[in-house]
């Protein structure tokens, strides 16, 4: 191998660094990619994203401003939009553990798009990666900013569309199946009767819910630092560029980005990812009890309850012919694993902030997009190769439900609660309807209720609708 083709030399105020001859990045990027080889794992697309969006904004206001020259500023903002589309993502090479404050992925992005920008220009003209494409910026407002652009558009963009469009799958069958009755139970035991469509109807208030839950926090998530540079004081920041940056990333996102109500806050503290990742946290809570109830509601064919069939989408068995198992819920209750356990991440990280600065910010953003995608693909899947598939087996589900012992509740006002405790564990014991029980034990016949009343009580359909 020859050094000299494959390699170029790249230096910074620490002295020279060799750098592999196609890359985009400079000397700090590279001293990155040699310091931190830790996981193999980069900073998520939609970071890098969100950075470039603010490099070009920052351009585009620091021109105005008579910060850099307009000719400059024009092909820092070309260059970051061609990042921001993921031309150069090859070219993000940092380790998501890396130093606390970002600095190695705000230098990476701001070496890739000085580089593209120099190419752009006259020979003899070039783009510097601090004093240009970094100009009125620092990586301690910069890379926290770009967590909050990420994932305020990942959690409006992706994951609550994906979220309404599971709610309204389940939706839909729970209006199908508003007449399918069942036993309801309570600590896995026989109680009265629900109907399939109340449980889905159910379900489907628990992921609305969740997007309420998420847009309550979206405006402290959209609340950037931008322009209070390396502290909160603004220093080495013209006057109006934080407002001026801000409304231009809104602008060019079409997110409701709003600045800082305090720059000090802002940047010492990131109490709003927290709380975000906290209500994503619920949001994987309230997947795991739907993922879990159709695996137990699906669950059989002979030895369960098999009250509802789920879409056979693959074998299930490497051994036993013809088994299938509920692929789909089981993914979303890993989903849901992994979220809970990010989530316990950013809160750990969110409590490392000491003074005017956080410095687990990497590790945050990439546990809080994850959950974010992760989310967003689950509840898709979830809804399209599940729920839309799934039928009842309404002869099965009546049958439970007309042979629970519990559905002698509505005799109480009759016969009252302790005979009515007789009644069902006489039913239990000699495997009897709960009507062969009364009529055998004279209580028609004592005049305690009629006929008609006792058929009226135990209509299992009605005890769905008292």
């Amino acid at each position: 191998m020859n050094d000299a083709e494959d390699y170029r030399i790249e230096h910074d105020s620490m002295g020279e660094v060799r750098v592999p001859a196609h890359a985009k990045w400079r000397a700090q990027t590279q001293r990155a990619v040699e310091n931190f080889p830790v996981s193999g794992q980069r900073i998520e697309r939609a970071h890098i994203e969100a950075l470039a969006r603010i490099k070009a904004a920052a351009a585009r206001v620091n021109a105005e401003l008579g910060v850099i020259e307009r000719d400059r500023a024009e092909a820092i903002a070309s260059a970051a939009a061609e990042v921001a589309e993921g031309r150069w993502d090859e070219h993000f090479p940092v380790d998501v553990f890396q130093t606390g404050s970002g600095t190695s992925s705000n230098m990476n992005t701001n070496e890739v798009i000085a580089t593209l920008a120099t190419e752009r220009l006259p020979e003899g003209r070039e783009v510097h990666p601090n004093d240009h494409v970094n100009a009125s910026q620092s990586s301690n407002d910069v890379f926290p900013s770009s967590i909050h652009i990420a994932a305020t558009g990942a959690v409006t963009r992706d994951l609550v569309p994906a979220l309404d469009h599971l709610a309204a799958a389940l939706e839909r069958k729970s209006a199908e199946f508003a007449t399918v009755v069942k036993s309801g139970r309570t600590h896995l035991m026989d109680a009265t009767p629900v109907t399939l469509g109340q449980e889905f109807g159910g379900y489907a208030a628990q992921v609305r819910y969740g997007v309420e839950r998420l847009r309550a926090a979206l405006p402290r998530l959209a609340e950037l630092p931008l322009g209070g540079t390396a502290v909160g004081t603004g220093i080495n920041t013209p006057a109006g560029f934080s407002a001026a940056v801000i409304a231009e990333v809104a602008r060019a996102t079409g997110l409701p980005l709003t600045e800082a109500r305090d720059h000090f806050e802002a940047q010492g503290a990131r109490d709003a990812l927290v709380e975000t990742s906290g209500q994503l946290r619920t949001v994987a809570v309230s997947l795991t009890k739907i993922a879990n109830d159709l695996r137990w509601m699906a669950s059989g064919p002979r030895t369960g309850l098999a009250e509802i069939n789920l879409p056979d989408l693959q074998p299930g068995s490497s051994i036993m012919p013809g088994k299938v198992n509920p692929v789909v819920p089981e993914a979303v209750l890993m989903v849901a694993a992994q979220v809970t356990g990010n989530d316990t991440t950013v809160a750990v990280a969110g409590a490392a902030g000491n003074f005017e600065l956080n410095v687990m910010l990497p590790v945050m953003a990439k546990n809080l997009l994850e959950s974010v995608r992760l989310l967003a693909n689950a509840s898709r899947l979830l809804a399209d190769r599940t729920v839309d598939g799934i039928t009842a087996n309404v002869e099965r589900a009546r049958e439970y439900a007309e042979s629970s012992p519990s559905v002698v509740t509505p005799l109480n006002k009759y016969i009252g609660y302790e005979e009515a405790a007789k009644v069902a564990k006489r039913s239990l014991a000699e495997r009897k309807t709960i009507r062969e029980v009364v009529i055998e034990s004279g209580y028609v016949e004592r005049g305690d209720l009629t006929v008609e009343q006792l058929d009226e009580a135990l209509d299992v359909l009605r005890m769905t609708h008292p």
